[in-house]
């Protein structure tokens, strides 16, 4: 009976509770309604728009919350599908008149920078302005104000224009006082997502590779820098030589990176100037959102290019435990991909992939239901900062791929990683194992010992076929004999810029070109573009919201740049064995 009553009882709190929660959010969800009707989506008369270059660029914005209202000016991230529609729709909105870019610290892939650069190009070409201003400028954001009609730099400010690097770390030497050993069973001498567990420093082979794709990526920043600053590329080149960034400020103006110095007030002073504002009249400024929520640009039409966002690493399963990255399932995606088959108004998509890789059989699946697709509609590759490994194992199957120059794509190769603990087990912990089997291969993989000779002998022959399997899919969807891509494979990671002369994908270009060239296979002269899956509702990040959520940031805001090496050891236990991805953190800088 006291059984009873406890479980009755507490199934009455909860219900209440859920009850509160609800009404809360219901509350929440009117309050901002009313409280921003007017505002979402309404852009002001003679308004500028206001892009904040801080924090990370990220492949899409989420649904906005009624509760955006109360920090407006505060943009943490910047969705990249909203702001290239944001700048489509203000370049031929009369009520924007240009746009401000405010500098300062932000973090993203060349590939994603150098698309929204190129959305800021376009906008250029509507005739309108745009003015930077920065009290500091890092590399990404300067590379993204370059583009500006002027810019301004805090007298006391700096430019980040000192290269690029990439410095891998390296845990063989912790593992090894841990007595933790890496088993490690790969494909492809430049397969290096390994190296960081059984080297101390990079392989020749995984050095050429880096210095190759860097110098790649540098070389079109540096170009497309010259060309907005009219500035030689020697001269650019020379600057990052030196310790230029330390220098007075006035210098970034003699070198011509920069038109000005000068402080925020004296900025606002420059919009003014161009709004032709008197020195009482206050600025109107607009936001990504507001403007990307903008009328539609053209009529609504029932055949539909539509577009679907593939992003993150891809597993077999949805992550478990802390993690709220964003990942490539295979249910999902598989589920997704049908619904767009089976839409009779969907004349063609184009898939959208910026992923590191992953799992190898979620990737075969994946690749396998975008072949299912291919036969009933056109579809196309449209790569974003990333398009590697697996993430190029579901982008091979396509009619066609498109590419960012500065894109990190291939790395097709496969390995296997599976940890040792025995010294640690048994030499440190004092821990001893024994076994009784039925068969020889009863306890492949058991804890306490590593693999024997034979056991390690198969496990790389399943590696191998995973690698002929991945290269078979290669040389067919990209029309290869299956030599030549083993020889642009052994997991070599390559920019857009380089896969394009050595046939991986058919063109460069971004995410338009992509959905241009989609129209063109299914023949549609008009259409409308559907975006997919949707973005998740508002409230589901409240709900989701735990102290697993909380966990995660302290251990980001603790570990920093060694973050990445523990989610890894967190969830390597989870993972399929067998893996087809680049390095688990690029880590350039």
């Amino acid at each position: 009976m006291k059984d009873f009553l406890k479980y009755t009882l507490a199934t009455v709190v909860g219900i209440i509770l859920a009850g509160i929660i609800m009404t809360v959010i219901s509350i929440i969800s009117v309050a901002g309604m009313v409280a921003s009707e007017g505002i979402a989506g309404s852009v002001p008369k003679n308004s500028i728009l206001r892009i904040k270059l801080q924090g990370e660029i990220v492949d899409r914005a989420g649904e906005g919350s009624p509760m955006d209202i109360l920090n407006q000016d505060e943009e943490a991230t910047i969705g990249l599908d909203q702001a290239l529609e944001a700048l489509k729709k203000a370049a031929k909105n009369d009520k924007v008149k240009g746009i401000y870019l405010e500098g300062g610290s932000l973090a993203a892939y060349p590939a994603d920078l150098e698309e929204l650069r190129q959305g800021l190009l376009e906008f250029k070409e509507s005739g309108k302005w745009i003015v930077a201003y920065g009290d500091n400028f890092s590399r990404g954001a300067y590379y993204l104000c370059s583009v500006a009609d002027e810019i301004i730099l805090n007298p006391s400010g700096m430019i980040d224009w000192s290269g690029m690097a990439s410095q891998p770390i390296f845990f063989t030497g912790l593992m090894k006082k841990l007595g933790v050993k890496m088993q490690v069973f790969k494909v492809g001498t430049y397969k290096s997502a390994v190296e960081p567990y059984i080297n101390t420093e990079m392989s020749e082979a995984n050095r050429e590779q880096v210095q190759s794709f860097l110098n790649s990526i540098w070389n079109g920043m540096v170009r497309d820098v010259a060309a907005s600053r009219k500035l030689s590329v020697e001269a650019l080149d020379e600057m990052a030589d030196s310790t230029f960034m330390f220098c007075e400020a006035d210098v970034f103006v003699e070198k011509k990176l920069v038109d000005k110095l000068g402080y925020l007030s004296e900025a606002k002073e420059a919009l003014k100037e161009r709004m032709e504002l008197g020195d009482d009249d206050n600025l109107t400024f607009t936001t990504l959102a507001d403007v990307a929520a903008g009328d539609n640009l053209g009529d609504k039409v029932d055949e539909e290019v539509a577009v679907y966002y593939a992003y993150g690493e891809i597993n077999d399963a949805k992550a478990t435990g802390f993690s709220q990255e964003h990942t490539i399932t295979t249910k999902e995606t598989i589920t997704d991909l049908q619904k767009l088959r089976e839409d009779d108004d969907v004349k063609a998509v184009v898939i959208r992939v910026n992923s590191p890789g992953g799992s190898a059989f979620a990737s075969e699946q994946i690749w396998h239901e975008i072949q299912l697709l291919r036969a009933e509609k056109p579809v196309v590759v449209s790569m974003g900062a990333m398009a590697a490994s697996g993430g190029y194992y579901i982008s091979c199957g396509a009619n066609k791929i498109i590419s960012e120059p500065m894109t990190l794509t291939g790395s097709i190769g496969i390995f296997g990683m599976i940890p040792d603990a025995s010294e640690l087990l048994t030499e440190k912990l004092g821990l001893t194992f024994d076994v009784v089997k039925t068969n020889a291969m009863s306890d492949f993989g058991a804890t306490g010992r590593p693999f024997n000779a034979g056991e390690s002998a198969k496990m790389q022959n399943f590696v191998n076929r995973g690698y002929e399997l991945f290269t078979s899919r290669v040389a067919g969807g990209r029309g290869l004999a299956q030599d030549s891509v083993k020889v642009v494979g052994e997991g070599r990671v390559w920019t857009g810029e380089q896969a394009l002369k050595i046939g991986l994908v058919d063109q460069l270009g971004n995410l338009d070109d992509a959905v241009k060239a989609a129209a063109e296979l299914a023949e549609l002269e008009k259409y409308s573009i559907g975006r997919y899956p949707s973005p998740e509702p508002w409230y589901m990040g409240i709900i989701n919201k735990s102290s697993n959520e909380y966990m995660e940031s302290q251990m980001r805001a603790a570990l920093g740049e060694f973050y990445p090496a523990f989610a890894l050891v967190r969830r390597i236990g989870k993972m399929n064995p067998v893996q087809a991805r680049i390095p688990f953190e690029p880590n350039i800088k």
